[in-house]
């Protein structure tokens, strides 16, 4: 039987993807709308009626354009992808609290016994194998078998631990692109409503200014939203980029404690 070729976090991402679309765009349908558009109704009408009247901001007001519906999506979407890696350094952060190889202290590990203890590292789960821990284990370990030098062990499971830190700082391009892409989408809601608001022009000549405001209200408020959010991804991914240069750092004083050390060529 053929196995899925598509890869679990691939999967994950598209699904998060349209469950967030689902969700907000629900909310926007059910109650930020219609209740925006009853609190923009009730001003007209009293801006109307009192030229001295003052606009109130209402939080539905400022999000109810399609632009600051977009950037919600992007945000919860981009706050998905950054719960399923933190996930992911969780399970990696476990494992540096376990002793993989047990070597008693003062026993030291002969080329000969690196099959031994190699097999201690294999006899893990599938899942737990794959993390970054047991493969620069099982790399120093063969690595040992193979050229019986310490050195060597030690430039291989450093190897092992600099790609992962390659791996990891790749797979952020997609949340960057989206904190990229939120005050982008911001900007054009600015556009589109100067546009309007230029459009309207001969209405606010006329003393009828209320459509005016309205898109330049588009206008600010998108790219307020959009900057707001794109704020918290920022932190939010830079603390997620500290905790995975953490993690490649502690993996490789792991190995140099729990193995290197240990070893020995007679």
């Amino acid at each position: 039987m053929r196995k899925n070729t598509y890869p679990v976090e691939f999967v994950y991402q598209l699904a998060s993807l349209i469950i967030a679309v689902i969700v907000v765009h629900a909310v926007y349908v059910a109650w930020v709308r219609p209740q925006a558009d009853a609190i923009l109704n009730q001003q007209r009408i009293r801006m109307q009626e009192d030229p001295t009247y003052i606009q109130e901001r209402h939080l539905v007001v400022i999000i109810r354009d399609f632009e600051q519906e977009a950037c919600f999506v992007l945000g919860l979407w981009a706050l998905a992808i950054m719960s399923f890696k933190g996930w992911i350094l969780r399970r990696e952060h476990r494992l540096l609290g376990l002793e993989l190889v047990s070597v008693p202290e003062g026993t030291r590990i002969l080329p000969v016994d690196a099959r031994e203890y190699a097999r201690q590292v294999e006899a893990l789960p599938d899942g737990d194998r794959r993390l970054l821990v047991p493969r620069a284990l099982l790399s120093a370990l063969r690595r040992f078998a193979a050229t019986r030098n310490i050195q060597d062990v030690s430039d291989t499971a450093n190897g092992v631990c600099e790609g992962e830190a390659e791996r990891l700082e790749s797979e952020l391009s997609m949340i960057r692109y989206i904190a990229w892409a939120i005050p982008s989408i911001g900007f054009i809601g600015t556009v589109r409503g100067i546009g309007e608001a230029l459009g309207q022009a001969h209405q606010a000549v006329e003393g009828d200014i209320s459509g005016v405001t309205q898109s330049l209200g588009v206008a600010f408020n998108s790219t307020f939203v959009a900057l707001l959010i794109s704020i918290v991804l920022m932190f939010l991914m830079h603390q997620l980029q500290l905790q995975q240069e953490r993690l490649v750092l502690e993996s490789e004083d792991y190995v140099d404690e729990h193995l290197v050390r240990h070893l020995k060529v007679l």
